[in-house]
């Protein structure tokens, strides 16, 4: 099966085909290349998907990714990013594999083309132009025969007429002579050329024509198997990443199965449990007997906002946000106080956390800038070592008050977890004298319990013959009636109190002392009513009351 055998004579044909084969070939490059930028553009919207649902840089949204469920989803968003690679993966092997590679190749292919038809085309206007002499010589072949025919018809019409002289005749013969010459030239010429046309037209047909086919059907060929070829290595590239893409899929399908329902359950309650005990029976008021007549600390008509809280003269009414916190009133408090006593610890031991590491950070810069100090003092070409002196006295001073900030926060830490242990014991306590004494009284916790609507109340009443133990933690945080003063001070230093719960003081200024220092170096004074706040102990001169458990002064 040759095309120079059986297409001898389709010259026209076979160059419309191969022509058409490049189109196919720059077609497939086409809908590669589309292909990888489908790939690109798929891998994009896949990145941007997964990056548009990822958790924020410290915010709320970002604690919420402690439970296995979240952790889940986001362990899903990750592979899927890990998924668009492999798509990006596609797009760059089917680039450099086969959209690079056939566009090369297409180059070459049409060079190769156009040498062939090159060559064949030359070999056609060298048979057609030896036709062309053959045809030439041939009409001249013709024509001197013609003449030759004429001029000896011409000759024996001169001979036969004998009023022709003798002279006429002789020309005349002379003449037919001369023509029959250059017949026989033009015969050999004419034979000569036919012969030299037959050799050519044969080494055409059976030599050039053959050859040069045959160059155009290996290249053709080669062209069908560079096109196969890449196919095969399309379907190749989209296998390769089939594991890599089944491993992202197997780490969601194992992201999913370590949900775990139970520790989710875990994690809420110690995201949200107060720590407060729940309330306990309330007491039956019997309207029968009018001197015994009391008011429930803890109506639930009040809780659910069903009646108006009724006020007995002489008695008062608070509501509170949390059972033994004050309510918060505008931004949140420095000490977290607005919080429940278990969300209070979690959050001021978040902040020790997160100072010490502040603390730490400082330190390391203090260490390295003391090392380069160390360095100029050594080399004092490579710096000035006085240079540094105003860096290091900075570093320490954030030392010194990031220390400070720290012991304020562990002694409000300590206090919280001090008296979360001792309310939980009294609790404990309480319960057992009274439910051994008035069995269907009213519980201790009834004075502080959660309504329906999730709010807090507080009753008190002085017709109210239950009497409930009362504890420290109650009274300190009343904000009802503000501390008494325990002594004054005086500023020994200005102190601009910027942290919230801190107070500015001016050097010399005279104040009341109503906290003093429980070890955290921190004492709480108040200007006026509206004024209080912590100053550090070593800035004031403290001078407390003689009632007071001994004047103690610190500076």
């Amino acid at each position: 099966m040759s095309w120079g055998a059986e297409l001898w004579d389709q010259f026209d044909n076979l160059e419309k085909h191969t022509q058409w084969g490049i189109d196919i070939l720059e077609k497939y490059i086409k809908f590669v290349k589309e292909r990888t930028e489908i790939e690109l553009s798929y891998a994009k919207q896949l990145r941007n998907l997964s990056k548009k649902y990822q958790p924020k840089k410290n915010s709320k949204e970002e604690e919420e990714y402690k439970y296995t469920s979240c952790k889940a989803f986001l362990s899903t968003l990750n592979e899927m990013n890990d998924y668009a690679g492999q798509h990006e993966v596609i797009s760059e092997n089917m680039t450099s594999q086969i959209t690079v590679e056939l566009a090369r190749y297409v180059q070459e292919l049409k060079q190769e083309r156009k040498s062939h038809f090159h060559e064949g085309r030359k070999a056609q206007q060298h048979i057609e132009t030896c036709w062309k002499q053959l045809e030439s010589s041939k009409r001249r072949f013709e024509r001197d025969c013609k003449e030759a025919d004429r001029a000896q018809q011409y000759f024996e019409k001169m001979d036969a007429d004998i009023n022709v002289t003798k002279a006429d005749v002789e020309k005349a013969r002379q003449q037919a002579q001369i023509r029959h010459q250059m017949a026989e030239d033009s015969k050999a010429d004419y034979s000569s050329v036919l012969q030299k046309f037959n050799h050519e037209q044969h080494e055409y047909y059976h030599t050039h024509i053959p050859n040069i086919f045959q160059k155009i059907q290996e290249m053709e060929e080669r062209r069908i198997v560079r096109i196969g070829e890449s196919m095969k290595t399309y379907a190749e590239v989209d296998r390769q990443v089939i594991p890599i893409i089944g491993k992202c899929l197997d780490e969601i399908v194992k992201a999913a199965e370590s949900t775990d329902q139970k520790n989710d359950s875990q994690l809420v309650i110690e995201a949200y449990k107060s720590g407060f005990e729940p309330p306990g029976d309330i007491e039956f008021e019997d309207y029968t007997q009018p001197m015994k007549r009391t008011v429930s600390d803890n109506s639930l008509s009040n809780s659910r906002g069903e009646g108006k809280q009724e006020h007995k003269p002489g008695g008062k009414s608070k509501g509170k946000l949390w059972p033994f916190i004050k309510k918060n009133k505008g931004a949140t408090p420095e000490d977290f106080s607005n919080l429940p006593p278990e969300q209070r610890r979690k959050k001021l031991q978040q902040k020790v956390d997160e100072l010490n590491k502040e603390i730490q950070k400082e330190m390391d810069q203090r260490d390295a800038i003391t090392k380069m100090k160390d360095v100029y003092i050594k080399n004092p070409q490579m710096g000035d070592p006085a240079s540094l002196d105003h860096k290091l006295t900075e570093v320490g001073q954030n030392i010194e008050k990031l220390r400070l900030e720290v012991q304020k926060f562990e002694a409000w830490l300590a206090e919280v977890e001090g008296r979360l242990s001792a309310r939980n014991e009294q609790v404990r306590r309480q319960s057992g004298v009274y439910d051994a004494q008035n069995p269907p009284s009213v519980n201790n916790c009834a004075q502080d319990r959660e309504s329906p609507d999730g709010s807090y109340t507080e009753e008190q009443s002085q017709e109210s013959e239950v009497k409930v133990l009362a504890t420290d933690f109650d009274d300190e945080f009343d904000d009802e009636e503000p501390l008494p003063a325990i002594g004054t001070c005086k500023a020994l230093y200005t102190f601009e109190g910027q942290n919230e719960g801190t107070i500015s003081v001016v050097e010399g200024e005279t104040l009341y002392v109503i906290e003093e220092d429980k070890g955290d170096g921190w004492t709480r004074i108040r200007r006026n009513e509206d004024e209080e706040g912590y100053v550090p102990t070593s800035y004031v001169e403290v001078y407390l009351d003689k009632n007071a458990k001994g004047a103690k002064t610190y500076i």
